[in-house]
């Protein structure tokens, strides 16, 4: 997909895209080591509903910069700026946490939240992180096929290929991702990061709320949707089917839930 534009920070070049023509803006983000192509497979089931995206540094067609949740929030909240904002604010793991993160220091950029297999509540550093984690140490030291073969057959692979084989599908892949020394940058540091808020951060948001989670997704455990629910008042959880057994059908609830959540929204113009 060719982006429809670009933003600066600073010396880093971060690539813009949009898609859709109907509805109030959406901006989704990709989750980590993915780009546009992920967030563009979420909206095709949307009918035309207006969406954008920004690959985050290190992403996609994005430049290197530092890497942070903190950092990529930062580069957001300038895009919707430059938007005019507040928009519906959503994304799919990584970038849920950059969503929370916004909705709280950045109020007025964020209208509704639609939070997708969030990885992270609050704290940094979460124990589902630790198999991205080790995939970037194994990276970090040697080449990627290697790296995933010591991966596969390690203790991690085999609880995973047992109760989240999908996510076995997305680490083993991260062996092949180019260039090898920004993918094993990114897993190790924001396995590691957090958003950067506090659980009563979350308590106090007053914003309409998706949140929708999977089972069979250790490193997007339901816990942290449930958690995510339990804090922000009026949230309302969507179990999708999982990815791993059924991808078209998961996509299809995910497009489901989101059109039915954006139609909801007070004063929102839904795509027709």
């Amino acid at each position: 997909m060719t982006p429809s534009g670009w933003i600066k920070r600073g010396e880093v070049r971060l690539a813009l895209y949009q898609g859709g023509a109907h509805g109030p803006p959406l901006v989704f983000q990709h989750g980590l080591c993915g780009d546009v192509g992920q967030v563009a497979e979420a909206m095709a089931g949307m009918g035309g509903q207006r969406w954008h995206c920004m690959e985050c540094r290190g992403h996609g067609a994005s430049d290197r910069g530092p890497a942070s949740i903190a950092a990529f929030a930062d580069d957001l909240a300038a895009m919707i700026d430059g938007m005019g904002g507040p928009v519906i604010l959503g994304g799919i793991s990584m970038g849920a946490a950059l969503a929370t993160r916004l909705a709280v220091i950045r109020r007025d950029l964020v209208q509704a939240l639609v939070l997708v297999r969030p990885a992270w509540v609050a704290e940094a550093g979460p124990e589902n992180m630790a198999p991205n984690a080790e995939m970037g140490a194994l990276l970090g030291r040697m080449p990627g096929p290697q790296a995933g073969k010591a991966f596969a057959a390690g203790a991690t692979a085999a609880r995973l290929a047992r109760v989240s084989p999908d996510n076995m599908v997305s680490l083993m892949g991260f062996a092949g991702r180019n260039p090898q020394d920004d993918t094993a940058t990114l897993l190790t540091a924001i396995a590691a990061d957090g958003p950067g808020i506090t659980r009563d951060d979350l308590r106090a948001l007053r914003m309409p709320a998706l949140i929708c989670a999977t089972d069979k997704d250790a490193i997007h455990p339901v816990a942290h949707a449930v958690a995510l629910g339990a804090m922000i008042p009026g949230a309302r959880l969507a179990m999708l089917p999982p990815k791993g057994d059924d991808k078209p059908g998961f996509l299809a609830a995910l497009a489901d839930a989101m059109t039915t959540f954006i139609k909801e929204l007070p004063h929102a113009a839904p795509a027709p």
